[in-house]
This record gives structure tokens, sequence and C-alpha cells, in this order.
């Protein structure tokens, strides 16, 4: 809100959602794999994709005749109190609707020995993204919608080079980034989008975990005649393209159960880490994180809580 020529924030510690997810969930298949986060997110979101799967949070200005207050201090020690090991900022876009209140939780998370995840679509400036960091972000989850057209017509004409630039510089910080991009029949399903997806994740480096999930339609997705769940076989081809372009770590989602869930050693094939859902079923990477098989170094950050 602006009064008088200064900004206010309508959310600050409004919480919307607030709940431990185990980390695959987010999807992150390689950071911190059993553990639990705990979850939370606000109202709003600085894009408008027709499609929004969180809509009913996201689409939603903030009201203070209704908002509820949590403070930093009483999340850290309900993530404590809960047993997660971590937070996530989740559910909407929180970079833009709870930034001033995560740089204060990820300070105090930071002291108290918690990880610290960010959900995003990575639509920031630099300025913001560097104040994160600063503060104890740790890892992305960052949602790559698309193409420039994908973003111009269905996320309200935001401009894609902004979140790629914004993925270069968390790798380029140090941060764990993974990134997950939502099939949509007839809109990011075709070769050149999926070919440009791939050859800009590699270049954040090959062994960037690439998680490519299924979608069902919701929010306004019917109005654009987006109307189709993606099927399995798009998201096979889309796994295999991106393994033989070299990427590493290829996921597949909304699949449970499904073999492209698994993580396997890039050296020997060999299967490391079973997964069904967002749930660890087995886990073979050794102490100092190499396949037991043939030795291959295998990036994990952080320890295995099974």
């Amino acid at each position: 809100m602006n009064r008088g020529g200064k900004l206010y924030t309508l959310t600050y510690g409004d919480l919307t959602s607030v709940v431990v997810n185990p980390i695959e969930k987010k999807p992150l298949f390689h950071y911190w794999p059993g553990s639990g986060a705990l979850s939370a997110g606000s109202w709003g979101c600085n894009l408008r994709c027709i499609y929004c799967q969180n809509y009913t949070l996201s689409m939603v200005d903030a009201n203070p005749e209704r908002s509820s207050y949590t403070s930093p201090e009483a999340f850290i020690d309900l993530a404590l109190s809960r047993g997660a090991e971590g937070l996530s900022f989740t559910f909407n876009e929180a970079s833009c609707t709870l930034l001033e209140y995560i740089l204060d939780c990820f300070r105090l998370a930071a002291e108290r020995g918690l990880y610290r995840n960010l959900n995003t679509n990575a639509y920031l400036t630099l300025e913001a993204l560097s104040l994160l960091v600063d503060a104890g972000l740790d890892s992305l989850c960052l949602d790559i919608k698309g193409d420039e057209a994908f973003y111009r017509r269905y996320c309200n004409g935001a401009d894609v080079e902004v979140v790629w630039r914004n993925a270069m510089e968390a790798r380029r910080r140090g941060l764990h980034v993974e990134m997950v991009n939502l099939l949509i029949p007839g809109a990011n399903d075709d070769e050149g989008c999926i070919e440009e997806i791939i050859e800009r994740t590699l270049k954040l480096g090959r062994e960037t975990p690439l998680h490519f999930t299924g979608f069902y339609p919701a929010y306004r997705a019917w109005e654009y005649g987006l109307t189709r769940r993606t099927p399995v076989e798009v998201l096979e081809r889309a796994r295999e393209k991106a393994l033989e372009e070299g990427l590493r770590y290829v996921y597949l989602g909304n699949v449970p159960g499904h073999p492209g869930e698994n993580t396997y050693c890039p050296g020997c094939g060999a299967l490391l880490i079973g997964r069904y859902g967002f749930s660890v079923v087995e886990y073979r990477v050794t102490g100092d994180k190499r396949c037991p098989e043939c030795g291959c170094p295998i990036p994990i950050v952080g320890e295995p809580l099974l």
C-alpha cells in the first residue's frame, strides 16, 4: 500500500497454508532427501498464469480485515516443534508478497540450524535475490513455465529472460537449484519449447536436476482451450530427450510409481534413490555421496533423513 509516497506491506506474517511437507513435494530431489519442510505462503502473485493450480491463494489480494499474524520467531518455533528440518516458502509467489518476512525468518532459521528453501517463478529483481541469499536462502525450486511466446500468452506477458537471468545468478551465488517445467498439452509441449528449456538448463550445469511434471486443468485453463491432462508418453519423451542431450538428472512428476521418479547413477545406471510419489522408499547413495556400484560422485545437498 502506498501512503504519502511510502510503501507498506499488507502481508507481513499473514500466512495462508502452513504445513510440514516432504521436501520431495516441492519437488526437490537432491536436497535433504526424506526431510520435512515447514511450508507456508501468503496471498497474491506477480504473474497471472491462466492455468495456476494454486489460484485460490495466488489470485487473491491481501485484505488486512481478514489477515492473521505469525511472527518470525513463532514460525521458527513451529517448525522445530513439528520436527521439520527446514523452511520452504511456497504456494504463492512469496518472494514478492512476503519478502521482508522471509528475510527475517531465514536469518532466524540459519541461527537455529534449519535449511531455507524458496519455491519461485524467479520473476524478481537481482536486488531482491541478493537480499534473499544474504539472509540465508540456500535453495531454489524454480518454475520455468515455457518459452517467450508461452509467457506472453499465458503469463501476462512476463519476460522469460528475467527468469533465466535469475537462475544463472542463483547458481553463481552457490545456491542449489532444481528446475521444474509443467508440460501443458497444446501450450508448451512442442519440441521447440522443450528443446529450449533443456538447452538453457544445461547452461546451469549438466548436474542441474530438471523435473517435467504433468498438468491438469485449473483456474481459467478451459477458457484458453487447455483442457487435457498431460499424457505420460509426452513426459517420457521430454525426459528421454533431456538425458540424450546431456542432463544427468531428469525426473517426471505427478505420475506416482513411474521409474522416472527415481535417481539413477549417470555413470553406470544403478538405481540410487527409489521414490513413490513424495516418499523415498530406497536410498543407496553412500555416506560420501557416491554411487555404491561405480563410485561416481552424486550431487546431494544435506544428509538423508529416512
